[in-house]
């Protein structure tokens, strides 16, 4: 079985050149040298460290799943005891196109980029460049809230979605194309549901305050400062945080509608690229999820990362949202970007992610560094199931049909399919 999973090796055992680091101050160090060798070991398929999953079986299911009619293509990645263990791809970057999705293909994230903007600010707060205590006002000035709550909610409000406005405040202006800074400033016209820092409402405008403190400490813009301190020392070759980002890749997967109709491409959510900007290949989502679960200390340090994912309010409302997975999820909350979960007894952490066209995931366990990435094409949630499906292979729980490819019967859509058809669109 490890011949036939040892996907795309010859192009995936990534040579030091490629992965040199990139260098803030023009120098090369031995720590960077350490690091380089460490991302390029990281970076290949390791077939010694499965143990758990079934991967004959993971495979053969997500042929099955590409091959539904709401499908176009997908790429899915799993990590397993601290080191890459499959990488594939299935389908096709366009619908009828006969290119094929590899592990090189280059997706969008979509929400799955907040926790790269709070991983950001957080590596920034370490650094002692500013705090996550502080009043947003001082960090963000175009952010401004109902009864200048500004001076009262802090960065870390900002990061775990509790600035107490209405959940995806102004996202209906931004998909209109106003400007970003402009909807910053006038979200002070709403009503408060709550005061700062006592409910949770989820956000792509306000979050985005996050790449404005960014460019504000690092005197470069967002983008830059997120490939220089993150992707390059992670080994992260293809991911980019602009739509030019995605579209010059040699190889990227066209958005698409439920129903396979290929989708035009915006910059609607480029242009919060804290909430909903970041591009890869699923390689690099790997790589993303390997260094959040502390195999790369260097770059993210253990003490950055317990902050980001600690549980900071409580989210009854994901678990409404993910109802049919009730069995064994349990509390649900959400720290700095990032989701947490108990499943079944076990503490998971991940996100995912959807714009018009595209959709994510990034689940994993911390203590057993193992998980699951997956990135497609089209405006369908049913391979979110596949979380999960890997999630009861790695703890020895009987199967569940999580992505629902054995029932008989037309699946029911869910809510975000309903919001597709009806008006075309979906929030990052």
């Amino acid at each position: 079985m490890d011949r036939q999973f040892k996907i795309g090796v010859g192009v995936l055992a990534l040579a030091l050149g490629a992965l040199a680091l990139a260098q803030p101050h023009g120098k090369s160090t031995a720590s960077d040298a350490a690091q380089s060798k460490v991302t390029a070991r990281l970076a290949t398929i390791d077939p010694a460290a499965r143990s758990r999953i079934d991967y004959a079986r993971l495979n053969a299911r997500l042929q099955r799943m590409v091959g539904k009619p709401t499908m176009v293509g997908m790429a899915v990645g799993i990590v397993e005891n601290g080191r890459i263990t499959f990488l594939n791809g299935y389908g096709e970057t366009l619908a009828g196109s006969g290119e094929k999705v590899t592990p090189e293909t280059v997706f969008r994230w979509a929400s799955v980029s907040k926790g790269v903007a709070a991983t950001m600010v957080a590596k920034l707060a370490e650094e002692g460049k500013l705090s996550l205590n502080e009043p947003v006002a001082e960090a963000a000035p175009s952010l401004h809230l109902p009864g200048r709550n500004e001076f009262k909610a802090t960065v870390g409000d900002v990061l775990s979605h509790r600035l107490g406005l209405y959940r995806n405040a102004f996202d209906n202006k931004l998909e209109e194309g106003q400007d970003v800074t402009f909807l910053r400033g006038t979200l002070a016209t709403l009503n408060s549901i709550c005061p700062p820092g006592s409910c949770w409402s989820y956000q792509n405008v306000a979050y985005d305050a996050a790449s404005e403190m960014v460019s504000r400490v690092s005197g470069m813009r967002y983008q830059e400062t997120v490939e220089r301190d993150l992707f390059a020392p992670l080994g992260m070759t293809s991911a980019s945080v602009t739509m030019n980002g995605l579209t010059r890749s040699k190889s990227w997967a066209r958005p698409h509608s439920v129903g396979r109709r290929p989708l035009e491409l915006n910059d609607d959510y480029y242009r919060v690229p804290a909430a909903g900007g970041v591009n890869s290949d699923i390689k690099d989502m790997a790589m993303w999820m390997l260094a959040q679960m502390g195999e790369m200390p260097q770059v993210l340090s253990p003490q950055l990362l317990a902050t980001i994912h600690q549980g900071r309010v409580k989210t009854p409302g994901e678990r409404a949202r993910m109802r049919k997975f009730l069995e064994r999820l349990g509390t649900a909350e959400y720290g700095y970007g990032w989701r947490s979960y108990d499943y079944a007894g076990h503490h998971i952490i991940g996100h995912r992610g959807g714009v018009n066209g595209y959709r994510s995931l990034i689940l994993f366990d911390p203590q057993l560094k193992s998980g699951v990435v997956a990135l497609w094409n089209s405006n369908t949630s049913q391979p979110g199931g596949l979380e999960f499906e890997v999630m009861d292979m790695l703890y020895g729980l009987d199967f569940r049909d999580w992505m629902e490819l054995d029932k008989s019967g037309p699946r029911a859509p869910e809510a975000d399919e309903v919001a597709e058809r009806r008006s075309g669109s979906r929030h990052g």
